[in-house]
Order: structure tokens, then sequence, then C-alpha cells
């Protein structure tokens, strides 16, 4: 179900404003060959770009060129979806939905699906509509 709403996982590259090094770890990653788009990205991760760590969140979730590793993924996208980072705010949605690597709460999925809906993604509607309807009218006012 969640494949449909977050598809692959949108990994950022080739956008206007990002650096060269995070369009080369795009390409690297493109082809498959993660231990270049990880040394691309990781310097841009540590120094603060968030699309450079929902980058590593995905490679750590997949397990592409790392252990496969929800925690660390989850490390990334948070970074990443504290600085307004709209897919990886969809990405906490689905961890915090599906309890993976933390407790199962749809309070704090349908936050982060919110957030991301607010900045205009069309996935974390999907997903903020699946959850709500799992929820009581508390949770929801919770949420909010």
């Amino acid at each position: 179900m969640w494949k449909a709403i977050t598809g692959r996982l949108g990994f950022a590259g080739g956008k206007a404003g990002h650096t060269a090094d995070l369009k080369q770890g795009y390409k690297a990653h493109k082809r498959k060959d993660y231990a270049t788009a990880m040394k691309e990205w990781k310097p841009l991760a540590e120094q603060g770009d968030a699309a450079a760590q929902h980058n590593l969140a995905g490679m750590h979730r997949q397990g592409q060129g790392v252990p496969q590793d929800n925690v660390e993924a989850m490390k990334w996208y948070r970074k990443a979806a504290e600085q307004g980072y709209a897919p990886a705010q969809l990405n906490l949605g689905v961890m915090y939905f599906q309890g993976q690597p933390v407790v199962q709460d749809n309070v704090i999925a349908h936050m982060w699906f919110s957030l991301a809906v607010a900045q205009g993604n069309d996935a974390a509607v999907k997903g903020r509509d699946i959850v709500i309807k799992q929820m009581t009218p508390t949770d929801i006012s919770r949420a909010q």
C-alpha cells in the first residue's frame, strides 16, 4: 500500500540551486554506483543539505551500498524533515504509520504527512487520508 504512496523514494538531484556534488551523486545513484553516490552526498548531508540528507536516508532504508538500517534512515529523514523538506516529511509519516523503526503512532504520522501536504506534496495527501481513517477525532485534534 505505501509503495503506491511514496513510489520510489524520489532521490533529489539535478534541480536548480543544488550543488554539482548533489547532481553527481544523483547520476551515480541512477547507474547504481552507490559508493560514489555516498561519497558525493554524505559530506553535503553532514553540512546540513536537506536533499542530500534525504538521499542518504533512502540509501540506508533500502540498503543501497550500505547495510539496510531504518534507524539510520530515520535519523537522516528527520534532519531533512526538520528543515521543511517535504519528501523527508512524507517518509517520516510512512515510517511512523508502519512502526518502523519506531513505535507505530498515527498522531505523529498524521503530523508529518500534514507538514508535507502544506508544501503541496500530493503523495502526503494520500498518506494523510489513509492514516486519518484509523484515528479518533481526539487523535486528529492532537495531530493538528
